[in-house]
């Protein structure tokens, strides 16, 4: 049974059951089969009943967005993701006929060669609770136009979403068998996958997750995308607008509790401007307000779970007992579960945990550094790679910086945000893969050579 227990009060707000192994495998059965019609259909229509099924789901965004606040206990008055959805969904609807064009190589009177991208067949996508329609629709979408079938296994503390997202693109006219929402134990999702189930997997998740796909696909040869863990860095430079700076970076840390993926969970300033920075984010981080999700004036709702605000509380009482500094008090609606203070530290080291474990949570800690060359090292002193943020006025001081930071994007003047126009992708235990952009089209697709010699005409 997938159980959601709700962060906002602790009870049960959702169950369903999960497949058996033979109800898996029929559904496997019934994807493969309705996804050779599904390849058929000119790539137009594909498209178009995919915008269909998107806009379906807008149409549902005052159903969705307090259902999210019940289930992973963001605020309402952030009005749910459709916005990110939409954007995601309609740029790779966009670009899908240049993404997916042949490649002729040679079209003459003896031979036609060229290069098509053909999909894989069935694509598994394990999308995470976070942001549970932004990251699904980041595979979902290409995945179908490029005339994959798709089943969504959905976070168990999110399963309304699959459903949602299954009723919308049903009713848009896209196949049952086509797209399913699926409800499946980890046992029942590894067995699949080693049994050659799927040609391509899509997981966003914890590292331990990921690593538990690749081993169940060891030997099978099925296509990965993995994006994994993250401590994404901010870096403040001399040059930098300290106040925009401040606003985004804290507001990367803080957002939806700090459960980001491309969150800010360490920020290193240029020592000139470490106070000033440090008491701007804190009078900004001491602003919130902690408390129910379905409040609209509440700005920081509950952790997603308590078991999460419980890793965030221990990494940042060990930082403290090391010598950290914890500049933001408890706030009075902190009850010791789902509901945690957001925290600021300084002194802090890359010998504490709270800078070199993901915290996944409303926790930041902030060093400053004397200069870039610091800072770069200070950056790449990670296991993970996603993202990183840089400030300062110098594109080209940006540029120089990037070439030598060990991610997978990095950001000049912005932070935590998904440009569908560059390949989503990361390195280290963030995973591997890329997704979005023409990128993720080639990762979804498979190439297939074509070498086809004419008949000869006969000369008159």
């Amino acid at each position: 049974m997938i159980r959601c227990i709700s962060p906002i009060d602790g009870s049960v707000f959702a169950e369903r059951p999960t497949l058996s192994s033979a109800e898996a495998r029929a559904a496997v059965a019934r994807a493969r089969s309705a996804q050779t019609a599904w390849a058929a259909r000119p790539l137009d229509e594909r498209i178009a009943l995919v915008q269909a099924g998107v806009a379906n789901v807008g149409a549902m965004n005052d159903e969705i967005v307090p259902a999210l606040a019940r289930q992973m206990g963001r605020p309402i008055r952030y009005g749910g993701e459709f916005g990110g959805f939409n954007e995601r969904a309609t740029y790779m609807a966009d670009i899908a006929k240049d993404a997916l064009a042949d490649i002729e190589i040679e079209d003459s009177a003896t031979f036609r060669r060229v290069i098509k991208r053909v999909p894989h067949g069935l694509v598994l996508v394990v999308a995470p609770w976070n942001y549970p329609y932004m990251t699904a629709i980041n595979t979902v979408a290409p995945a179908l136009i490029a005339g994959n079938a798709v089943m969504l296994k959905h976070a168990s503390q999110t399963p309304l979403v699959g459903e949602h997202m299954a009723a919308a693109f049903h009713a848009a006219g896209i196949p049952e068998d086509v797209f399913q929402n699926v409800f499946l134990d980890h046992q029942t999702t590894s067995d699949l996958i080693a049994a050659k189930s799927f040609g391509f997997v899509n997981f966003t998740g914890s590292v331990g997750g990921g690593q538990a796909m690749e081993r169940a696909a060891a030997g099978t040869f099925t296509g990965i995308g993995l994006e994994l863990g993250g401590k994404d860095p901010g870096y403040v430079c001399d040059d930098a607008d300290i106040d925009a700076a401040v606003d985004t970076l804290i507001d990367g840390a803080m957002f939806n509790s700090g459960q980001c993926c491309c969150g800010i969970e360490r920020i290193y300033v240029a020592e000139q401007h470490f106070d000033a920075f440090v008491a701007k984010a804190v009078e900004i981080v001491s602003g919130y307000k902690l408390g129910n999700p379905l409040d609209e004036d509440t700005t920081l709702g509950p952790m997603a779970h308590k078991r999460f605000a419980d890793t965030v509380r221990a990494q940042t009482a060990e930082a403290i007992e090391q010598g950290a500094t914890a500049h933001i008090p408890t706030f009075a609606e902190d009850d010791g579960g789902a509901y945690l203070s957001p925290q600021i530290l300084t002194n802090v080291t890359h010998d504490m945990r709270v800078m070199r474990e993901e915290s996944f949570g409303p926790v930041v800690g902030i060093m400053p550094v004397k200069d870039d060359a610091q800072a770069i090292a200070l950056m790449n002193d990670s296991d993970f790679g996603l993202t990183a943020s840089v400030w300062t006025q110098d594109v080209s001081r940006a540029e120089a910086i990037a070439d030598q930071i060990e991610t997978g994007t990095v950001f000049m003047n912005r932070a935590d945000y998904l440009d569908p126009g560059l390949c989503w992708t990361g390195c280290k235990d963030t995973g591997r893969g890329g997704g979005l952009s023409s990128i993720g089209y080639h990762n979804l697709t498979r190439p297939k050579s074509y070498h086809l010699k004419k008949a000869r005409v006969p000369c008159r």
